[in-house]
């Protein structure tokens, strides 16, 4: 879609019959408030700006969109009917893609509109090929169950049904929605990554669902994957009131941005993973019935390593290859004895395990042939009778993940508030948090400052 902003109504519809008989959708804008407006609803693919408009000129208006960070996803194409080599220098200097002189060169004009999309585009797939660059391509294995697994994935590239993967952490799971992304109808799309947890809490509302003011308008991580796959890990970390308002969102394929004047509408796939049993928590009450179906369309089950050991020496050989072409490190490699004590290993950690063992073993290793002993070094092995029991703190890991967390939290600042004699000051300063961000934190956990004694 390509939004033209002139103040001019004969250019203005003139540029507008031109684009439509050439294909695409055109909104046009006789100002800034307009164009204003006109971005924020309907995301253009390229802005066509006149330079000189009653009000807010074109350039101001490119300066206050490039502060906001819009010109990657919208690029701008300035054009002007008397405009000087120090406008189309600053329109440049500011972020412009290109300066077009009116009277308008119709060959000219489509030719920079494509330019313009084809370099926004491959902004995108550079930015996803960058976050590939830490990841080696998988799925990997000729087991049964990674047969199987792979059938699926091809079967689900082929349509832009929504996908449920359940699977232990570690097992790859957002490696996997990165292929059905790849290899799906959204390919040329963004690739958006949402890691709930990872976001603190006064600040998840904001990063997934986008804020407004009068002037700006930062899009969140939900309509920064417009056109492309929106994959959303361990999405049981969500709590009560993001849950009811992600599925609100989801249901009606828009949102209001934090205050936002109008909806934004959303076109995008949903790949959600998580390693917790979404079903028991559903019968529990611990999360939204009418969600997980809404996510659970169709589920993607990935095996544990552990169960499906004939695929280590192929998953070595794999990230041996990776790690030694990324990291410039000499290849290293896997006897016949090492595979095999591998294959009978439990992996825990499942394939992120394995990957960050050959990592370790190719960085600390100075001979061709990785030995027995550097693997069982690495692995931390010993006799399980001198293996300490593990102390775990009086944690209940019987808990969901966010529950457990918070328990622990709670107990830390509890221990951290008594070694300060009640005081938040020295509290916050020990934990390394801001003291708003750490008073809001304490009365979530339920944590009652006056009532923690005070040494005298």
């Amino acid at each position: 879609m390509v939004l033209v902003v002139d103040d001019e109504p004969d250019i203005r519809n003139t540029v507008k019959e031109i684009l439509q008989d050439e294909g695409y959708a055109v909104v046009v804008a006789a100002g800034a408030d307009e164009a204003r407006q006109a971005r924020l609803r309907e995301r253009p693919d390229v802005v066509l700006l006149d330079i000189w408009m009653p009000g807010t000129d074109g350039i101001s208006l490119l300066r206050e969109w490039a502060g906001a960070g819009a010109l990657a996803s919208s690029p701008v194409i300035m054009m002007s009917g008397h405009g000087t080599v120090e406008t189309a220098v600053e329109a440049t200097r500011l972020g412009a893609y290109d300066f077009i002189e009116k009277p308008i060169s119709l060959a000219k004009l489509l030719l920079t509109i494509e330019r313009a999309r084809e370099a926004s585009r491959l902004l995108r797939e550079n930015e996803g090929l960058r976050a590939r660059l830490a990841l080696p391509l998988e799925p990997v294995g000729a087991s049964k169950a990674m047969v199987a697994l792979r059938a699926q994935l091809e079967k689900l590239a082929q349509y832009d049904t929504w996908v449920l993967i359940q699977g232990e952490p570690g097992t790859g799971k957002e490696t996997l929605a990165r292929w059905l992304h790849e290899h799906g109808v959204r390919s040329k799309g963004a690739f958006i990554s949402v890691a709930p947890g990872s976001i603190p809490r006064e600040h998840l509302v904001a990063a997934l669902f986008g804020a407004e003011t009068a002037d700006t308008v930062q899009p969140g991580l939900l309509e920064q994957a417009n056109g492309g796959t929106l994959f959303l890990d361990e999405v049981a970390e969500l709590d009560a009131e993001l849950q009811q308002r992600l599925f609100s969102v989801l249901q009606r394929r828009s949102l209001m941005r934090s205050g936002g004047r109008g909806p934004a509408e959303l076109d995008l796939r949903v790949i959600a993973a998580t390693a917790q049993n979404l079903e028991a928590l559903v019968r529990a009450g611990k999360f939204r019935e009418e969600l997980y179906y809404l996510l659970n369309v169709v589920p993607l089950a990935v095996p544990p390593l552990r169960e499906r050991g004939e695929d280590v020496p192929e998953l070595l050989r794999v990230h041996a290859d990776f790690f030694a072409n990324r990291d410039k490190l000499a290849y290293r490699y896997f006897p016949v004895a090492v595979q095999n004590r591998l294959r009978t290993y439990a992996w825990p950690g499942n394939v992120r395990e394995l990957r960050n063992l050959v990592q370790r073993l190719l960085v600390m290793g100075s001979t061709p042939e990785i030995e027995t002993a550097e693997v069982e070094a690495a692995l931390g092995a010993a006799p399980a009778a001198a293996m300490a029991p593990v102390d775990t703190g009086g944690i209940n890991f019987d808990l969901p993940l966010r529950e457990a967390r918070e328990q622990f939290e709670r107990a830390y600042l509890l221990r951290q508030l008594q070694q300060a004699n009640g005081s938040v000051g020295k509290l916050a300063k020990a934990v390394g948090m801001e003291r708003t961000h750490l008073y809001r934190k304490l009365r979530d956990l339920g944590v009652d400052v006056k009532n923690v004694a005070k040494e005298e």
